[in-house]
């Protein structure tokens, strides 16, 4: 069997919603050794479905300890001794209310790497203000500049706070901090909060606003769909394509598909000649439908695309050809990503209902039959479906 890069590492996933078990997928797909440490009693978080179709869950056991016991509290930090990381999601101070926090965890494992995930941090005036991806993409001014300069600005879905800036900065945090553990024998915090994360996604803007190169208005830059050459136009048969032709090689490519003359055109950069661009461009693309533009750009370097359904994205020849979406269990997912080339990642197991997982979990972490029955006798864990 191949090993993923992070076997042998062993973490501790609390149970939780959005960048929390995103990040615990990702860890898993690597190789880790995750365990989710649930509810005894449903939480009432997210929205209800079958086990199988939580795709974020898969790769990774489940047990139920009841964290607010005495028991609860020395089954999880006897898991803890065992670990390497922990990540949890919960508002700041609550790990420490319970009596888990990272006085506590690391007192029993000094190597062990502590991953907080909030909306606005452990610290600051706010630190304790209710919230969700959405409301922290507002806060960091991100949301402001995506959408339509008339119209109210467009929700990226929760791509971008939870999962680009939470989850990945905390895998990304909790890996770094890993290495340095191998190398110190210390443990740490990592304190991260999606409004860092979004506003580091947010580095070369900043740098352009510094720069005085960005214009504070939707649709009025390169990158927000102010420049014709970056945006989507609707074809003959109602459907989308993408421009992105940023660089002027692949500008000239794409009029040269257009048949328009380029001498005919405004200056590529020319903010000034950009409504006379984007009426020649819209007149053009209207005439053919979506699949006759893909016939004549695909052999044009014009950074031209589809814009595909969830559905045609699956079976789009490119994507089949790498496996991008693979089946596991009869339900189509994401592939691992990213890949490596001799150690590659894998989809561990499919997702485990919480709690289903109580008794393995305690075997393949060492606890012994007299030790489990002391706790599942004390009503410290369970097993629920």
């Amino acid at each position: 069997m191949t090993l993923g890069v992070l076997d042998g590492i062993r973490i501790i996933e609390v149970g939780a919603i959005g960048p929390v078990p995103f990040a615990g997928m990702l860890l898993s797909d690597m190789g880790a050794d995750v365990i989710r440490v649930d509810r005894l009693t449903p939480s009432g978080l997210g929205m209800p479905q079958e086990t199988r179709f939580n795709i974020t869950g898969r790769g990774r056991p489940s047990i139920a300890v009841d964290l607010k016991s005495s028991e609860g509290r020395e089954v999880f930090l006897e898991l803890v001794a065992k670990a390497d990381a922990l990540i949890e999601g919960f508002r700041p101070g609550v790990m420490e209310r319970l009596g888990i926090g990272p006085q506590e965890t690391l007192a029993v494992n000094p190597k062990l790497v502590f991953g907080r995930m909030t909306g606005l941090g452990q610290t600051g005036p706010m630190s304790q203000t209710v919230g969700h991806d959405l409301n922290y993409l507002g806060l960091t001014g991100a949301l402001s500049m995506i959408g339509p300069k008339d119209a109210a600005p467009s929700i990226p879905l929760n791509l971008v706070a939870d999962l680009g800036g939470g989850a990945l900065y905390l895998a990304v945090g909790v890996l770094g901090a890993l290495l340095e553990s191998g190398k110190s024998g210390k443990g740490q915090v990592v304190d991260c909060a999606m409004i860092d994360g979004i506003t580091s996604l947010l580095a070369s803007y900043y740098g352009s606003s510094a720069a005085g190169q960005w214009v504070h208005q939707r649709e009025s830059n390169v990158l927000d769909g102010g420049a014709p050459f970056y945006c989507l136009y609707e074809t003959a048969d109602g459907r989308y394509i993408s421009i992105a032709a940023i660089e002027p090689k692949f500008f000239a490519a794409l009029c040269d598909g257009l048949e328009i003359n380029l001498s005919d055109m405004p200056e590529q950069y020319d903010r000034e000649g950009w409504p006379e661009m984007r009426r020649q461009f819209e007149s053009v693309f209207a005439t053919k439908t979506a699949a006759e533009w893909d016939s004549i750009m695909k052999d044009r370097e014009a950074c031209f695309g589809q814009v595909l359904s969830f559905e045609e994205a699956r079976q789009h020849p490119h994507m089949k050809s790498r496996s991008v979406v693979v089946e596991s269990d009869g339900i189509p997912q994401p592939a691992p990503a990213p890949r490596f080339s001799r150690t590659p990642s894998a989809i561990q197991a499919s997702p485990s209902p919480d709690g289903a997982d109580t008794d393995a979990i305690l075997d393949a972490w060492g606890f012994d039959t007299q030790t489990r029955n002391k706790f599942r006798a004390s009503g410290a864990f369970g097993s629920r479906k």
